[in-house]
């Protein structure tokens, strides 16, 4: 073998060898642009957005620091982001390690750098890893930064992280602040992604929700905006209640086990910052769980919420005991937590999170601070709010009984009609006593989920968020299937068991609907859905309730014509037969079920007098599977998901020629 070796190196000379001249060094801003997932989390429409959260989370900083009250985001026709404040202004004047360069430039041009890391300039911040604007100004293809300081305006344009001009002085002005424009560059993000009104009013919404002393002033260019859009084209966003604002407003027309939230704030002990709450428990316990740090949404949770998490079911407990209610020491976190209505906002030094995108918090410290924050005021809310807090207890006493009886008998079943049965988890389930004329639908994320409970028949339809890709159980081991929390909450919610244990007669639903996003992403978790029952609940399937939802790819308006398309192939064909007029066809994709108003999800994929279900059989299961075994439906599972990938790369190579329209 390695004769062989020696021989293929001497045919190939210099192409084979590996030497000092083959070491890249990349410089500046080259790595962002190389590998913009390392920075922002990919390509996508999501990282698209985090391009004006980095910008914006900025001028928050400045705000929450005490020195700006206002923040302008303006959203241009041509696609540009203006994001402006009466902030400090970043420093203009030449910085000393970078001779001929000014701080503005170092800052825009150069990783890891800013004025975030002593914590001597901003006691809390989100931006904290000094790679936010220039990651920005990195991946625009036009970037204009304008600082006002000490009377005086300055100018200066980039292009993809590069300077194009001088810092210019513009003159005097009677202003100060920083205001950035950019336009994300097509070369990284392709020519089809654009930014979204709606997303980016939600974005500008939350900061203000969040922080009570600074004004957003949104606007945005009316012909970005659909018809049926609810988003303003101009707004003011200023809330003095902050986080009880927003709850107020999630609530209202809907009841509330407690007359009054729970709300507050407290500070971190140490001088370590701030918390800000604002909790209620929904009657119909449909509820959310929206979590911060410094301003910057923490989808994914982590420590803060741990520790509120601490927090309320300690202090539950401790009520409990000095009331008698000796039950009361059975309640868990979940109980307390599952179907409430929160939004934490967290303010600290430093804090550690999971990534670049900030997506999950990972301070070990977090917990104790915000569990010691939080409790005390919750001890006095509850002492404060006596019937209020015995209507809390006894429900949380309740949910913790009933998960104590299911764990005994492991009987699932729909209970009497004089009493609904009532799961832990994100399930929000229908009010239907009876499995006939019912189904649950299977959704991909918490976004996916709110629209979906929004669309809903409340009666007949249950929906089930799942967070992201569940295991691959044809590749997993038995330890990993009985270990995994999605697939043990979906076998928990249909009621009849998994495996060994299934009992189709427990089924608590008629019908079982898988219901992803219209892409790559949706189909794959489709299939590992499928494969899921297959392999653990094959009966369910052989009797006809496993069904796939058919949601649209495309929305197709012409004039007061709207029509919706599967795919592409559908999408021409409906442009070729249907929409025939002369007036100018707008097309917009749906990214997924998330970004779908409700109104639109419930009348094309979910209401069952207009929408297209796709039952999911199985062939015969006889003598054609034992002649002829590589065939059979169990080997195409095992093949294309089991453990051994070499059968799925053959099957990449023998079908990829079929492949017409790629989605990436």
């Amino acid at each position: 073998m390695s004769d062989l070796f020696d021989k293929n190196a001497a045919r190939k000379g210099k192409d084979a060898s590996y030497s000092a001249e083959h070491i890249e060094v990349l410089e500046g801003l080259e790595p962002v642009r190389r590998r913009p997932g390392m920075y922002i989390g990919g390509t996508d429409e999501r990282a698209l957005h985090h391009l004006v959260a980095e910008v914006l989370d900025n001028s928050m900083d400045e705000a929450v620091a005490g020195h700006a009250t206002r923040i302008e985001m303006e959203l241009s026709a041509d696609g540009m982001v203006t994001v402006r404040d009466n902030g400090r202004g970043i420093p203009i004047d030449e910085h000393p390690k970078y001779k001929g360069k000014s701080a503005l430039e170092v800052i825009l041009t150069l990783l890891h750098s800013g004025g975030k890391f002593s914590g001597k300039l901003y006691a809390t911040s989100g931006g904290l890893h000094g790679v936010g604007l220039s990651v920005v100004n990195a991946l625009s293809d036009r970037f204009v930064v304008e600082v006002a300081r000490e009377k005086q305006l300055y100018r200066q344009r980039y292009e993809r992280g590069a300077p194009k001009t001088k810092l210019e002085s513009l003159g005097a002005v009677n202003r100060r602040g920083t205001s950035i424009t950019f336009h994300p560059d097509a070369q990284i993000f392709g020519d089809e992604l654009h930014f979204k009104a709606e997303r980016l009013y939600r974005m500008a919404r939350s900061k203000a929700y969040l922080f009570r002393g600074v004004e957003i002033r949104w606007s945005c260019d009316p012909s970005l905006l659909p018809k049926e859009s609810e988003t303003p084209a101009e707004a003011v966003l200023h809330f003095p209640n902050g986080p009880l604002d927003f709850l107020r407003t999630a609530m209202d027309g809907r009841e509330s086990l407690t007359p009054l939230p729970f709300a507050g704030q407290g500070d971190l002990v140490g001088d370590m910052g701030r918390v800000e709450w604002a909790i209620a428990w929904p009657a119909d316990e449909d509820g959310f769980t929206h979590s911060y740090v410094n301003t910057v949404p923490t989808p994914e949770g982590g420590t803060h919420e741990q520790g509120l998490r601490q927090a309320l079911t300690r202090s539950l407990r401790a009520y409990g005991e000095l009331v008698g209610n000796r039950r009361a020491a059975a309640i868990t976190p979940d109980d307390v937590m599952g179907g409430a209505a929160i939004l934490l906002s967290l303010f600290m030094r430093e804090p550690s999170f999971q990534g670049q995108t900030k997506e999950k918090l990972a301070s070990t410290d977090a917990t104790r601070l915000v569990e010691t924050a939080i409790k005390d005021h919750f001890d006095h809310w509850l002492a404060g709010n006596p019937a209020a807090s015995k209507v809390l207890l006894d429900r949380m006493i309740e949910k913790a009984e009933e998960r104590a009886r299911k764990r005994e008998s492991k009987d699932l079943a729909r209970k009497s009609a004089t009493r609904k049965l009532r799961l832990p988890g994100k399930l929000a389930d229908c009010s239907s006593q009876a499995a006939d004329g019912t189904e649950i639908f299977i959704v991909e994320g918490d976004s996916a989920g709110g629209s979906a409970k929004q669309a809903r028949n409340r009666n007949t339809q249950a929906i089930l968020p799942l967070r992201g890709k569940i295991l691959n159980v044809a590749s997993a081991t038995a330890d990993k299937l009985k270990a995994n929390q999605e697939l043990s909450d979906l076998t928990l919610a249909l009621g009849c068991g998994a495996g060994r244990d299934f009992n189709i007669d427990k089924l608590r639903y008629e019908r079982v609907v898988i219901m992803t996003d219209a892409d790559v992403d949706g189909a794959h978790i489709a299939s590992l859905l499928i494969t899921f029952f297959y392999r653990e609940m094959r009966p369910l399937v052989q009797a006809g309730r496993l069904y796939l939802a058919l949601p649209p790819l495309y929305r197709l308006a012409q004039g007061g014509t709207v029509l919706y398309a599967r795919n592409d192939a559908h999408k021409e064909e409906i442009m070729k037969k249907k929409l025939t007029g002369r007036a100018k066809v707008e097309i917009s994709r749906f990214k997924g079920l998330g970004e779908m108003p409700a109104s639109q999800l419930k009348e094309t994929t979910m209401d069952p007098a207009k929408r297209t279900l796709l039952k999911v059989t199985l062939p015969g299961l006889h003598a054609s599977e034992e002649a002829a075994p590589e065939h059979s439906t169990a080997s195409l599972v095992e093949r294309l998901m089991g453990r051994n990938p070499e059968p799925r790369f053959q099957f990449i190579q023998q079908n990829a020629k079929f492949v017409r329209d790629l989605d990436v």
